[in-house]
């Protein structure tokens, strides 16, 4: 078996104004759908937020490699080898007739747990002339409104645990929302807060000790400020657990961020982290440290959603649950849409990822990435149309 063709292709679909503590999303989020078609027609699908440009130009060297053989396809991929991983990963579980979470261990769950994904937003018709997901569609940026979107996300998909994405309003007034849901979204609701590390240390400091003091069910905070000299501070100042997609990101950071104690919570992610089984991998080195594992996200589909599900599925120390943007995009590129029950997706059955591409889609989308014209995102300059003065000023607070 030997990898005889790579298609990839960049593709644009519909994303709501959702705030955050740099500016605004446009109205489209870019992916990168990965191909990759083997000489006894066999197709492994993979999903990035980028690096189609790198795929491409690697790709001669690709062709004619066995897709069994992920090291070798490591090291000729080098930071684009994710969503390649996961579609020789896709390949190798076609041909054994297998899940592709029985080539990583095997499952210990079959549902896998995912938490509600919170932002304060401007109202969808800000862009009259995209079609947004059935979800919250007016302006959320008062703690009245984001109660009104949590009970949505509670009531529709069964989430329990609730992650708010901070740094937009003041740190008085999120935490202030994250009390109307403590007090009206009934017990056993667990809340989490991410500013993207836009609050100063002593502004962290303030905000964790209000937290405690108003005993919100906090089951960490994210990042709340930057590096992991700052986080550590806030550590030492606080009883809450501290996560981070900021400050260890890769493994060479995880002696010095073990060393300061400036995190308890690493958020995996199969995009950043180099692959499914460095996740694996990382996930294990967690445990080993005392560390709690959750996932992070970004604005994805389908194909990107099943693989976190297989990787979810198969993580004996995953603590939290897993965050995902799925429920904000109208559009997929497979048939077969996850839908939750009770916060939680189902591992697919079917063979490797277990999803079937919807090529329409991806035509029609890949004809939006065309017709939008942007390489990559830029919340800033987006802001900007709505506030010509804004400025990603960090730290704000």
């Amino acid at each position: 078996m030997r990898i005889s063709e790579i298609r990839a292709t960049p593709i644009a679909f519909s994303d709501p104004p959702l705030r955050n503590s740099t500016g605004i999303h446009e109205p489209y989020a870019l992916r990168t759908i990965l191909q990759v078609f083997t000489d006894d027609g066999y197709v492994g699908l993979g999903e990035s937020h980028g690096g189609a440009e790198a795929i491409t130009r690697l790709t001669p060297e690709l062709l004619g490699k066995d897709p069994f053989q992920l090291e070798e396809v490591r090291q000729i991929a080098g930071g684009v080898f994710a969503p390649l991983e996961t579609a020789c990963l896709d390949i190798m579980g076609k041909v054994a007739d297998r899940p592709l979470v029985d080539l990583i261990g095997g499952r210990v769950r079959d549902d896998v747990p995912f938490s509600a994904y919170l932002f304060y937003k401007f109202a969808n018709d800000v862009h009259p002339d995209v079609e947004f997901a059935d979800l919250s569609p007016g302006e959320v940026l008062t703690p009245d409104a984001m109660l009104g979107q949590a009970r949505e996300f509670v009531d529709r998909f069964g989430f329990r645990e609730l992650k708010l994405k901070g740094g937009v309003l003041s740190p008085e007034d999120e935490i202030e929302s994250l009390r109307l849901m403590r007090d009206h979204l009934g017990d056993g609701i667990g809340l989490r807060i991410d500013p993207n590390a836009i609050w100063s240390v002593p502004a962290s400091v303030r905000a964790c000790r209000e937290m405690e003091r108003l005993d919100l069910p906090m089951e960490y905070v994210e990042d709340p400020t930057r590096g992991q000299d700052g986080m550590a501070e806030v550590q030492r100042e606080t009883r809450f657990r501290l996560a981070t997609n900021m400050c260890v990101t890769r493994f060479e950071h995880i002696g010095t961020g073990f060393a300061s104690g400036c995190v308890q919570v690493v958020l995996v992610d199969h995009h950043a982290w180099g692959g499914i089984v460095a996740c694996k991998q990382l996930a294990r080195v967690c445990e080993g440290l005392g560390w709690g594992v959750s996932m992070h996200s970004n604005s994805h589909l389908g194909i990107s959603m099943a693989a976190m599900v297989h990787l979810g599925a198969s993580i004996p120390n995953l603590d939290y649950a897993c965050d995902t943007h799925y429920p904000w995009a109208k559009d997929d590129v497979i048939r077969e849409r996850f839908r939750f029950e009770d916060g939680c997706l189902r591992v697919p059955d079917g063979p490797g990822l277990g999803v079937t591409l919807d090529e329409d889609a991806l035509a029609e989308l890949a004809e939006t990435r065309i017709r939008w014209g942007r390489d990559r995102r830029d919340d800033v300059t987006e802001m900007r149309r709505f506030d010509p003065s804004w400025e990603p000023i960090s730290p704000r607070w």
